[in-house]
């Protein structure tokens, strides 16, 4: 925890780890590896803030909460086209890209591949031409291979996939450095922070630590195509579960359905307290909803394993066949 993140200790630790991710996800060589501070709620403003120029303007997509705090966020620095929307389908099902108004002249295009509130996710990456593709991959990323030279930026608040909360990862191609605002701190701005190594000023040296440990277990267990297969049999196993009993139900879009957060409500809603009630006692925590949608959500990262799934399954089919 104390140590100085100038050490040759530490320095190693911070290669490694970055080496390390490398090799997970395949990242081109002309892209750099950020182990930034502020979460992602921060990359939200930062963003535009390095981006999106003056009296530019910029293509969200609104698929849910926290595309919607990126989209209220960058508004404050230039003009936002909300490109495409689920408004239409209750935040249930994406809207396909044909349903798209791409602005020509985007900084960027911006989306979030995983909603974790709402238990939405993108199963396909955008097409935008030459446009910028940014994505807040916060919840999703390492989850499954993903083809990084599709996007300009990805950014990743650490605490679901990579390690503990306050750092997030960035990944950016590198001719989208040296934009920033005049006005962005000089701490915001992606430039100082790759020609500094992450280390213009003292990083959050124990989350990034834990976070390169992560990548080594990560590696250990085949990589990312072989934690993309544990995942899917995780959430082929819930959700096959659900859309067969009669006192569960997930309402989003087959097609579109999180392989992270799996929300589901029971068919009465007096009936959710003691349903956690049972699963607290069964060591089956966390399951209750977010207070903006209601009903439960069973978040299955990477390091939730099959056993956790299936124990999970077994008291929700226990507790149907006592209140069903």
């Amino acid at each position: 925890m104390e140590m100085s993140h100038r050490s040759d200790e530490f320095v190693s630790i911070a290669t490694q780890a970055e080496q390390d991710l490398r090799d997970l996800l395949n990242i081109p060589s002309n892209y750099k590896v950020l182990f930034l501070q502020g979460g992602a709620s921060q990359q939200f403003a930062q963003i535009p803030l390095n981006l999106l120029p003056e009296g530019g303007s910029a293509d969200y997509i609104d698929t849910g909460i926290w595309s919607q705090k990126a989209i209220e966020e960058a508004s404050r620095y230039g003009h936002v086209n909300v490109a495409a929307t689920a408004k239409p389908y209750d935040y249930f099902a994406i809207p396909g890209q044909n349903e798209w108004n791409l602005s020509k002249d985007a900084a960027y295009v911006h989306y979030a591949p995983n909603e974790t509130i709402g238990g939405l996710e993108f199963q396909w990456i955008p097409e935008v031409g030459d446009v910028p593709l940014v994505a807040d991959m916060s919840s999703d990323i390492l989850s499954r291979p993903v083809d990084i030279s599709r996007f300009g930026m990805i950014y990743a608040g650490a605490q679901k996939n990579i390690g503990p909360s306050g750092i997030v990862v960035n990944i950016i191609r590198e001719d989208l450095l040296g934009k920033a605002r005049a006005l962005c701190p000089t701490m915001l701005d992606y430039k100082v922070a790759a020609d500094n190594g992450s280390m213009y000023n003292t990083p959050p040296t124990l989350a990034w630590y834990l976070s390169g440990l992560v990548f080594q277990w990560l590696k250990e267990q085949g990589g990312v195509d072989a934690i993309a297969r544990l995942n899917d049999v995780k959430q082929r196993t819930l959700y096959d579960f659900i859309d067969a009993s009669g006192l569960y139900s997930n309402p989003i879009n087959k097609s579109d359905r999180s392989w992270m957060n799996v929300p589901f409500r029971l068919a009465d809603d007096r009936l959710d307290k003691p349903f956690l009630v049972g699963a607290e006692a069964r060591g089956l925590l966390n399951l209750k909803g977010h207070r903006s949608v209601g009903g439960m959500r069973a978040s299955i990262y990477n390091a939730v394993d099959i056993t956790a799934v299936n124990a999970l399954v077994a008291y929700m089919a226990e507790f149907e066949k006592e209140h069903g």
